[in-house]
């Protein structure tokens, strides 16, 4: 049986709002990461704004691209 992959939890700061729900954010260990809205946060309709603090989770392969999965403020 496989076992599921691993997501890093991170926070940092979106820098640039960009096409389709996607976000610039820059990570609180410097680095930046593509971040997309996570299901629940479309489905509830959360707005995000350049200059928000965000959660976003990490893949273990691709450390460039994630999914935010909650706003902060």
């Amino acid at each position: 049986m496989k076992e599921k992959e691993e997501k890093l939890e991170v926070e940092g700061e979106v820098i640039e709002a960009l096409r389709s729900r996607m976000f610039r954010v820059r990570l609180d260990n410097g680095h930046e990461a593509l971040g997309y809205m996570g299901g629940r946060m479309k489905r509830y309709r959360i707005r995000v704004f350049p200059g928000d603090r965000v959660r976003i989770e990490l893949s273990s392969y691709d450390l460039t691209r994630g999914r935010i999965v909650y706003r902060l403020s």
